[in-house]
Formats: C-alpha cells, structure tokens, sequence
C-alpha cells in the first residue's frame, strides 16, 4: 500500500522539479475540499499536506489519531500545535522540512485574497505562489487517469453498484418499494452493509411530478416512488473513497406515445455514444453523437454527456461540447455516459453508466439500465 501513495508523489515531484518549485502546499477542510490530500497520503479527513522536491512530507491533520492509522507519510504533526491556524502551520511545516529561505512555495490556488496576503507576510522569507495553473491543478489532471488501486476500487464500487441495482429492481417489483424515501434509504444502508464509506453523493429519487428536472429538489420526499409514468433514481457507492455514479429511469405503466419516444431516444444516444468512449479518441466526440441525435428529433440535453469519476463524483474529463478539440480519451480514466432528456409534462428520462476507458476499447463497469414495472 505504501508504494502506491510514494509512486503517485514521485510523479508529482517530477514535475515540481520541471517548474522548480521547491514546496507545494494541499489543503482539505470544510471551508474547501481537496482528494489531493487522500490521493497522496491516505488520510481521509481535514489536514495540510506540504510536499518538498527532495520528496519528503509531513501532514498536519485535524484527527491526529485517524491520521496515525491510515496516513502513508514522513510525519505527522497535529494541527492543535499551530493553534489551527494555517499559516503558523505551513511556517513549521516548511521549516521541518528544511526547505531553504527563498524557494517557490506553491500554496492552493482556491485561495482567498486576503488569505494570500497572510501567507505572503507568514511567510515572508519564501517565494509565495498561488496560480490557477500550476502544481496543484498538475495534480487535478494527474487523477483523470487511474492507476491500479483505483482502479480496483472503482471497480469493487461498481460491482456492488450493481448489486444495488439489482435488489432495487426486485423491490421495485414486488412492491417493496413505495417511496422516493424507502429506495434512498435502502441505498444508504445496503451500501454500507457491502464495505462502503457511504453514498458517493446524496440520492436523488423522483417520481413522475418531479423527474423533469435534471437534479431534482429536494433530491427525495415520501412521494410515491414509482408511480406511473418515468420515473428517475440517480446514486453511487464510495468504497475507499471512490465513487461510482449511474441513473436509471423506471417506466411504470402504459405511456404515452411521446414518453416511449422519449425513453427510444435516450437509448439510441446512449448505445450510439458508447462506442467514442476510445483510447485516442476526442473527447468531445460521443457529446457531438448525442447532440446530433436529439437535434434531428427537434430534443435538447440540458447538460453534459458526462465526467470523470473518482476521488470526486465529478473530475476530469468533462464529456461535453465545449471541450477542447485535442483533449482525448486515455486509457485508464473512467468516466460517466449519462444522455437524458427532461419534459415537465412527460417526465424526465437518463440513463447513466460508469465507463473505464481500455486499450481495447470502452468497459462498462456498472449496468444501470431502463427498467420497466
């Protein structure tokens, strides 16, 4: 396990050497998020991480005892000894790890204004740096391909994903299932009843009335779930900190002519775009597919096709219209396949799957699928 988190900030050092920085600064708290914190030590929680180029590190984090039993790095040093304050921390933090008076210091680009200025006279003997392009956002690219571990993680969330969607499928049959609240709750259960952290994010379960809208709100009510029309549950699995993400529609009962319409339409986009999800290929490519199939039936998706998953339910790369045309799949991301389209009358329909990106074309790791009751 340890080789894992010291391969993945070899390559990090690589490029701090390239663009001589001599110490990069990662935070992780409730005020703003960062997996970068996770994805190089380990440590699941609140801390600051600071990374010299000679590859050493200390982390400073909030649960020193948490951070005792998972965190891969050099030292630990509990936040409570800088009073919580994040300059004194970086401060000894730099000094501990005896990086030279002078040296470029890459703080995170999230940064405030005034919270700039404190670290610039904190740390008045550095050379402070806080850019929109720098180390940090190396390393946000840097997670858009998945490396082996992740890749087992994603695919343990996938599978009992699947699981899920499986039981769900049954309970919806038997009548198990009534409300929007019975299918998120037994989701939140389920999946830590299988080894997981929790729900990749909250779940979103919305009968007929409130399908139309893409994320709908509140994301689940004791409302009738399904009730007859198209009904839509969007949910993922955190196992070890990766998330998978899938949506499925359930079509409950005789629908209209416009509403089967609507599902076929969704269906062809999605079977249509699959086959761009391609080593090498634009990523923009399967979004152009789907655009051209719901332009032709007069029809609009209101979002992207779809995203990276990991760390973060949405990362890089973004499936969608305006991504850069030399931006292209790599082997080893795994991102969302997610067509939909959104009717206040007829209901919502999407249809989402999670897709890992092979030397031998597209993988679809989760099954979520168009169920009819």
């Amino acid at each position: 396990m340890n080789k894992i988190f010291e391969k993945r900030r070899s390559v990090l050092i690589e490029e701090m050497q390239k663009t001589n920085i001599q110490a990069v600064v990662f935070h992780d708290d409730e005020n703003h998020r960062n997996p970068a914190v996770r994805y190089y030590t380990n440590h699941p929680s609140d801390a600051i991480f600071v990374i010299n180029v000679d590859g050493k590190c200390v982390l400073s984090p909030w649960d020193e005892n948490l951070a005792k039993e998972r965190a891969v790095v050099n030292k630990i040093v509990p936040f409570t000894r800088y009073e919580r304050d994040n300059v004194k921390a970086v401060s000894a933090m730099l000094k501990l790890l005896k990086v030279p008076s002078s040296s470029r210091v890459e703080i995170p680009s999230s940064t405030t204004y005034p919270a700039f200025l404190e670290y610039v006279e904190g740390l008045s003997n550095y050379d402070v740096l806080c850019r929109d392009v720098g180390v940090e956002n190396y390393a946000t690219d840097l997670r858009a391909v998945k490396d082996e571990y992740e890749l087992y993680c994603l695919r343990k969330a996938a599978a009992i994903t699947d699981k899920l969607i499986d039981t769900i499928e049954a309970k919806i049959l038997d009548g198990t299932i009534q409300t929007e609240m019975d299918v998120a709750l037994l989701i939140e259960r389920e999946c830590r009843l299988q080894g997981c952290e929790g729900t990749g994010f909250e779940t979103l379960a919305a009968g007929p009335a409130r399908s139309f809208a893409i994320h709908c709100f509140p994301p689940y009510t004791s409302g009738q779930f399904p009730a007859n029309g198209l009904s839509i549950l969007d949910f993922g699995v955190k196992y070890e900190g990766y998330t998978s993400d899938v949506t499925l529609t359930i079509a409950k009962g005789e629908l209209s002519e416009a509403q089967e319409k609507q599902l076929a339409l969704v269906e062809k986009a999605y079977n249509q775009a699959l086959p761009l999800y391609e080593k090498d290929l634009p990523v923009r490519g399967p979004s152009m597919k789907v655009d051209e199939i719901f332009a032709k039936a007069k029809r609009f998706m209101p979002h992207s096709l779809g995203h990276g998953i990991g760390l973060e339910a949405h990362e890089a790369p973004g499936i969608r219209l305006k991504s850069p045309i030399e931006e292209v799949f790599k082997v080893g991301m795994v991102a969302t396949l997610e067509p939909g389209l959104y009717d206040v009358e007829l209901g919502g329909c999407r249809l989402e799957n999670d897709i890992l990106i092979t030397e031998n074309g597209p993988e679809v790791l989760t099954h979520a699928r168009i169920i009819r009751c």
